[in-house]
């Protein structure tokens, strides 16, 4: 398709703008599209996972300004170093990259929160394919069974360890 403005080269932005209810498409040349200012509202394509790391954390909320004596201590104005590293919260605020493995226990504190508001979760809790992650939660279930069966046997409570045999016996048949 060639662009709509100049006719001559391939049209590679493609614009839908919705104006009061109006529907318009642009089918410009990159070069058009940055004459008549189209691109200004284009993400670039050199956006990255630390500048959206880097815009979520410039949102984090402002952590508490003073000690009991009024005075702002360095880790809460982004000042606090990484001992390996030499790493500041400011500097990986900014790039959205962490300096080394140790930056991760020395800014817990803030980024604990960072992480839940990401993942939903602080900690790293994996994913792998369905099929075989579903198998995976079945095996630890039995196993999880089979010990509580071995603790019921060895308080001589043998009706839980029954119903737990039972559990275990039909978890097994699902996973054949």
């Amino acid at each position: 398709m060639l662009c709509q403005r100049c006719g001559q080269r391939t049209a590679t932005v493609h614009l839908t703008k919705f104006i009061n209810g109006q529907k318009s498409e642009m089918h410009l040349c990159e070069q058009c599209a940055r004459e008549t200012g189209e691109l200004d509202f284009v993400i670039e394509p050199a956006f990255s996972l630390n500048q959206l790391l880097a815009g979520l954390l410039s949102q984090e909320p402002a952590p508490p300004t003073s000690e009991p004596g009024g005075e702002v201590r360095a880790s809460e104005r982004g000042l606090s170093r990484c001992p390996l590293c030499g790493l500041t919260y400011r500097e990986f605020a900014r790039t959205g990259r962490l300096g080394c493995s140790r930056c991760y226990s020395h800014f817990e504190d803030r980024l604990d929160p960072l992480l839940q508001r990401i993942h939903g979760h602080r900690r790293h809790v994996g994913k792998g394919p369905r099929r075989i992650s579903n198998a995976a939660e079945v095996y630890a279930q039995i196993e999880r069974l089979k010990a509580e069966m071995d603790q019921a046997i060895r308080v001589e409570a043998f009706e839980r360890a029954a119903e737990l045999r039972d559990k275990i016996k039909e978890l097994e048949s699902k996973l054949e």
